[in-house]
């Protein structure tokens, strides 16, 4: 029990830890966390399957199976289901709004079953992500390493279509993971052979069409559920492009071969997105962007 109670407390005070060194992570969960606990849904039955799946993706996130069978040999599974039921409880009873009835209760016993299915230390080889085009490159690395997380993640996106509130919250964490598939810089043969293929706008345009093709069945859902929230949906899907192309282009504004990442961080995260909610700012720091891209890839490129 103490070794229980000492490993709960390395847990709680590693979530601090975390969020100090990285405000990128701090930020966006701090925001989600408040939105979780101060949202009202339609219904009741609605908060369980939400904070589920909140645990759910924590699970199959997690990569510290191995740590938890050498520490815990005989007990392990039960710490999984312990931390999993942990967080779950955090979010259904700090809801101001949810009241304890059989549907939160009942997501206790698949809670259990945490314990029997974990993810693998290795995604399995098979899933390669070969179907997206080889032009698309950033998004099959990302892939590629982040399987379970983006299938998970992609779920609470589409979950997020019930309600005009959630969509933007879930906006706003989603397009702090694409930040991240723009970061890394490719090499400078890569940069070149690329750009000799294909324009600036070209990769712009196919980006963002992968890009909108994932969020189609969000607006689908959505347009479905709040048939008279369309102009909302607008400004949403306006938003998310603006900053979306905002990213891509400050990825080759300031590309350098010498360089291994944009180094993005919060302080990029907030400026883009007040440029982007505000949107006329952004249609001109893009197009200042888009010229300077255009500058720095004709180094290395030419004409």
């Amino acid at each position: 029990m103490k070794k229980l109670f000492n490993h709960l407390k390395f847990r709680f005070y590693q979530i601090f830890r975390i969020f100090n060194l990285d405000m990128r992570i701090s930020l966006p969960f701090l925001l989600v966390f408040v939105v979780l606990m101060t949202v009202k849904l339609p219904s009741y039955h609605y908060y369980p399957a939400l904070f589920f799946m909140a645990a759910l993706v924590f699970h199959c996130s997690r990569k510290d199976i191995p740590f938890l069978k050498k520490v815990f040999e005989k007990s392990w599974r039960a710490v999984i289901v312990l931390e999993s039921a942990l967080i779950y409880t955090v979010l259904l009873l700090g809801n101001i709004h949810y009241k304890v009835e059989e549907a939160g209760l009942c997501f206790y016993i698949l809670i259990v079953l945490f314990a029997f299915f974990f993810p693998k230390t290795k995604i399995d080889p098979a899933l390669k992500w070969n179907f997206i085009p080889d032009d698309l490159f950033e998004w099959k690395t990302f892939l590629r390493k982040n399987t379970w997380v983006s299938v998970m993640g992609y779920g609470i996106v589409l979950m997020s279509s019930y309600h005009p509130g959630f969509l933007i919250v879930v906006g706003l964490f989603l397009i702090d993971f694409i930040s991240d598939i723009y970061e890394p810089y490719e090499s400078k043969e890569m940069l070149e052979m690329y750009f000799k293929k294909l324009s600036l706008q070209e990769k712009l345009r196919k980006n963002a069409l992968f890009f909108n093709a994932l969020l189609l069945p969000v607006d689908v859902l959505f347009l479905i559920i709040n048939p008279y929230d369309s102009l909302y949906l607008l400004y949403y899907s306006t938003f998310m492009n603006l900053y979306f192309l905002l990213i891509i282009t400050r990825k080759y504004k300031l590309y350098h071969y010498k360089e291994k990442r944009s180094y993005y961080n919060i302080s990029v995260y907030l400026e883009y997105i007040f440029y982007s909610i505000t949107v006329i700012p952004a249609l001109f720091v893009l197009k200042n962007q888009l010229k300077n891209a255009k500058k720095n890839i004709r180094t290395y490129v030419g004409d």
